[in-house]
Order: C-alpha cells, then structure tokens, then sequence
C-alpha cells in the first residue's frame, strides 16, 4: 500500500475532528455547526472557502500553477434521523440524530486531503473540495447545482466515495454503469363512499380496491418489465379506516419504486397510472397516484471510471481493487454525474472489529444504530483523493 507519508502524520488529528462530528450530528439542510467548522478548518490552512451553494454547502478552492483545468472532489456532511445505540465517548450528543452513514468520515478524508494540499500542491490546475449538505433525502447536489455550483467553479469531472460495511479496510470497488438506484416514493389514495360495515352495499369499499393494486402491480416488475433489467417496487405503507363497523372512504397506498434507468422507472410510472385509473373505476371508486422522482440513478462514466481504477491499484494493488456490485440504494451524486462526467467509488469499511468498547452489539452497518466509520481509513481515503487530484491535473 502506496500512502501518503504526511497524511500519516496528522491521522490523529483529522481523526478527532471526525469524532466531534460524530458526536454533534446534524440533519438534511440544518448542518450549520458542521460547515462552520469546515470553513474555519479549511481557513486555518489557508485554502478559500465559498460557502451557502445549497444552504450549508461548502466549497474549498486550491489553486496551483497556471492551468485552467479544474477537478472536483465531493464528501456528503449530513447525519440520519435516527437514534445511536453507541455508548462510546464519541456517540451522538443528540438523541434522535446520528451519523449512521459515515459521512462524518467521508468529510475527515476529504478535510485530510485538504490539509495535504494546503502544504503539497504536486499538480497544476484547481482541486475544488465539496462539502455537500442534504444527501439523506434532501438532494443536496440537486441544490448546490441549481446554486451555481458549476458555473461559479469550473470543472472537467466530479468524483465521490463511500464507506463500505462488509468490504475489507484497504480495499476499493468500483465499476462503470449504473451503481447505485433511483429513488421514487408512490402514493396512491382511493376514495370511494363509506358505509356501515353490515350494510356495505350501501357504499364503495376502497379497501379490496387498495388490496387488488397491490397485488397488481407486482406484475409490473413480473411481466411488463424486460427480465434482465433491474427494478424493485415496494408496497411499504397502508393506510385505511378508524373503526372495525365502518367501511371507509378512503385507503392509502404507499412505498417506494427502485430502477437502474429512467426508462424504467417511466414504465413503471405508465403502468402504474393505468392500474390505478382502471382498477378503481372496475369498483366504482377513483384514484389517484403520487409519484415523486427522488433521485436518478447513478451512473459512472466509463473512462473516468477507468481512470480511477489505475489511481486504485496503484495506490493498494490491484489485488485489492475489486468489481462493485451494482445496489438498488440510492445515492444523490447521481445529480452530479449528470452533470459532469466522473465515477463514484466505495472505499472498504471493514466489518466492525474497529469499533471502541461501548460500541453497540448489533451490526456495524450502514443506517444501522450500532455503526460507527473506521478512523483506519482516514489515511486511505485522502490518499486516494490525492493522487487520483494528482493524477488527473497531470493528464493530457
């Protein structure tokens, strides 16, 4: 493993700085703590900060030699809402709030990038660092771009990375194509006519309505979908009634629909309307379908996916650069790759070994209460953030 000897040298301190993150975790949009102390950290090492593209967005700027080219290099800051299990000293200081995605970390390895390159600037051109706030359902690359985000900052690609639970510490994965899944949450809502539940003759029950889409559209991913492509739709929620003797007027339908391209997910949508429309009408009821696109797919770009797989290996082996296997989790970086050619990564987290005493006993994994990131890969991280800066700034 082919590190960089002087990130080496202030682990400890990028890794302390991630541990205050960790205790002091904050949601989608509300990052302010957060980006206060990234903007000072950034300051202190004398690399400029932009702040507010998307909110609590930050963007730190440095600059060498005389090029116009330009790279970026994104880290995600938001925490979920949710409650840690963890009693280590580092744990959430706020209930209902924790960092169970690492983000913490992905922020420590790109601040750890920075600190090298506010001392060692090996390349002509500009690295732009990334501070992006809201990826936990917000879209915050989706905010930062409608901000100005490439146009106030020029660049030729954008590349992000993500800790991965069950990949071992020091290695890497990646792959070109789509990697990651869209995200479109459903909601359907079936009015027909209540009645008393002995004389439903009297009215339109929407409940065997509800139960029959349901039904129905599994056969969506069964028989209208083409086989080999990849899709889940997911019945999640439904709602109806409020007292055992009273058919209601309404039943509720919710859940989520995953795909890796938007021609699935137009599909999905198309059938999904005509189901709805016509099922309801079959018993004298109506309906109506919600269909929210979250976020798009991410897709790597193949030749800076190529790219980052040389910088990989050269920096671990190629032993220990491995093929990702595409998950139907969703990711909004996806915003950025639509944008900007570039590859989103994952970087091994290890299986939970590295956790303190105090940690909790269920597993370390991601969204889960008893994750934590494993510091181990603070060095790792940022190195592979330095040399792939270096790499690109120094192509033709």
């Amino acid at each position: 493993m082919k590190l960089v000897e002087q990130i080496a040298e202030f682990q400890a301190e990028i890794r302390e700085f991630r541990r205050d993150l960790h205790a002091y975790p904050e949601l989608k949009f509300e990052e302010f703590r957060t980006s206060d102390r990234i903007a000072a950290q950034l300051a202190a090492w004398g690399i400029p900060v932009h702040r507010g593209l998307g909110g609590t967005g930050v963007v730190g700027i440095v600059k060498a030699g005389s090029s116009a080219r330009a790279i970026g290099l994104r880290a995600d800051i938001d925490a979920l809402p949710m409650t840690e299990f963890n009693r280590f000293p580092h744990a959430s200081r706020h209930p209902g709030r924790m960092h169970a995605c690492g983000h913490d970390g992905h922020t420590a390895m790109l601040l750890a990038a920075a600190r090298h390159f506010s001392t060692q600037r090996n390349f002509d051109g500009t690295v732009y660092l990334i501070f992006q706030p809201a990826e936990e359902g917000g879209g915050g690359a989706r905010e930062m771009i409608r901000d100005g985000l490439f146009e106030k900052f020029p660049m030729e690609a954008v590349f992000g990375m993500h800790n991965w639970p069950g990949l071992a510490a020091g290695r890497f994965a990646l792959k070109a194509g789509p990697v990651m899944g869209s995200s479109t949450e459903f909601k359907v809502t079936v009015r027909g006519r209540g009645s008393h539940a002995a004389l439903p003759h009297n009215g339109a029950d929407p409940v065997p309505v509800a139960c029959q889409m349901v039904q129905a559209f599994q056969t969506i991913i069964t028989r209208n979908k083409r086989p080999v492509e990849a899709a889940v739709l997911s019945v999640t929620m439904i709602h109806a009634g409020e007292a055992t003797n009273v058919v209601p007027d309404t039943a509720e339908i919710q859940g989520t629909v995953r795909t890796f391209t938007v021609e699935t997910i137009d599909l999905v949508e198309q059938r999904m309307r005509a189901i709805v429309e016509h099922t309801a009408a079959a018993f004298d009821c109506n309906a109506e379908l919600a269909f929210v696109r979250n976020y798009p797919p991410t897709v790597n770009h193949a030749a800076e996916t190529d790219f980052c797989r040389e910088v990989m290996k050269e920096l671990v082996g190629e032993a220990n650069v491995s093929e990702f296997e595409p998950t139907l989790g969703s990711e909004d970086f996806a915003y950025f790759l639509l944008e900007k050619p570039g590859c989103y990564v994952l970087i091994g987290n290890g299986d939970g070994a590295h956790r303190e005493g105090g940690h909790g006993l269920g597993p370390c994994m991601l969204h889960n209460p008893n994750y934590d990131f494993n510091d181990e890969l603070i060095p790792i991280g940022a190195a592979y953030w330095v040399r792939l800066a270096e790499r690109w700034l120094a192509a033709r």
